[in-house]
């Protein structure tokens, strides 16, 4: 059924479709209104889950690791500094291979504070063993919720994940969603199975300390089950195809690269932006398309090297800064590493930081400097300020 509906909304009714045991959250903008239509959702038998609350983000996620390691299909949202608060968290739920999904309304991170968007704070925890998906509107906000747990709760993965949207841009905008039937869903989504289960009547330990001769080996099972991620993406975005007609079976989405010159790639909502731009590029005879990141991690090599085959130059758009690092972003250095022995340039490009405007043509200049072999660069950075 089609709704016009904020984004937020959108996100929260994903998360009511999925049918969590247990909530728990913290407040803090822009991501407030998702938990806030949650806690209602509850409150009126709407959502058969039990809605911790809490005194701090901390103490959230904490709750969503405990109930998961007993066995419910756990939920969580934050963003910016509230992410930064769970960073310990973060670690112990990914080591602890327990499945919680968490909704990132993607904020600037302090200081200077700052409420409005970019994609430092989870970016920042790129490393943290939590697979990352991006949405480009409020459809894709909704529906990476279904894939995320179907990928999360495959015993082939068991990691967390984080299902990203920008804050205000998509999580405060009503947009027209299709959503589909709860039974539907379960179909596609069944009940949680967890492969083990904290139970006093067959005692197990989790999380425990790991000495050198084991520690390592811990890792590299973490970082096996997140290449196992993208195959169950696949498959599973296949399957949504299927049932609903929308189309997820890769960890990036192709627009008219089949003959471009210089090809964007970008994650997040500024690709509509994109788009847009690349048409009328299109029109005035600049041959641009874009390759949308939909899973940074995990990171799409291969896909990469594939659909950017052709193109002479590669303009990644960063809304974070790798600062120190040479490409500026975090995207780019990884990009660059997909494409090596191919003979593209690839440059990174800083734009839209804490929440600045990236117009179509900003994105038509950039074009331009990526073909003149001008990268690496502050797009539209006030220099009188610096």
């Amino acid at each position: 059924m089609r709704q016009i509906m904020e984004g937020s909304h959108a996100v929260a009714e994903a998360v009511r479709l999925c049918r969590p045991g247990v909530i728990s959250a913290y407040p803090i903008t822009p991501q407030t209104h998702i938990v806030e239509r949650l806690a209602e959702m509850v409150a009126n038998g709407e959502c058969d889950a039990d809605y911790i609350t809490v005194e701090s983000e901390f103490s959230a996620l904490s709750s969503c690791l405990g109930a998961s390691a007993a066995g419910s299909r756990t939920y969580s949202a934050t963003t910016s500094q509230g992410l930064a608060f769970m960073f310990e968290v973060c670690f112990n739920v990914a080591g602890m291979r327990q499945p919680v999904i968490m909704s990132i309304a993607n904020r600037a991170m302090g200081a200077p504070l700052s409420i409005w968007n970019d994609q430092q704070d989870s970016i920042s925890l790129r490393d943290a063993g939590w697979f990352q998906l991006y949405a480009e509107d409020a459809q894709e906000s909704m529906d990476l919720h279904f894939l995320a747990y179907r990928i999360a709760e495959d015993h082939r993965v068991l990691l967390p994940g984080f299902v990203c949207f920008d804050g205000f841009i998509l999580s405060h905008t009503y947009e027209p969603v299709d959503v589909p039937p709860q039974d539907g869903i379960d179909a596609f989504l069944p009940p949680f199975k967890p492969f083990n289960v904290l139970d006093a009547k067959n005692p197990i330990s989790m999380g425990m300390y790991a000495t050198p001769d084991y520690y390592m080996e811990f890792r590299y099972q973490m970082d096996q089950a997140m290449d196992q991620a993208a195959k169950v993406m696949a498959e599973a975005g296949r399957e949504f195809s299927e049932r609903f007609g929308r189309d997820y079976g890769g960890l990036v989405e192709e627009y008219r690269l089949d003959d471009a010159d210089v090809a964007f790639v970008a994650m997040g909502s500024v690709c509509g932006t994109v788009k847009d731009a690349i048409d009328e590029m299109r029109a005035a005879g600049v041959k641009a398309g874009l390759l949308k990141l939909r899973s940074f991690r995990p990171f799409p090599k291969a896909d990469i090297r594939r659909a950017l085959a052709g193109v002479a130059a590669v303009a990644v758009l960063e809304k974070n800064i790798s600062i120190g690092s040479a490409m500026k972003g975090a995207a780019g250095p990884e990009v660059k590493d997909a494409l090596y022995g191919t003979g593209i340039n690839v440059y990174s490009y800083i734009i839209g930081l804490g929440g600045r405007d990236v117009r179509k043509k900003d994105i038509a200049a950039i074009a331009k400097a990526a073909a003149a072999q001008q990268g690496d660069m502050f797009y539209g950075l006030r220099t009188e300020l610096v």
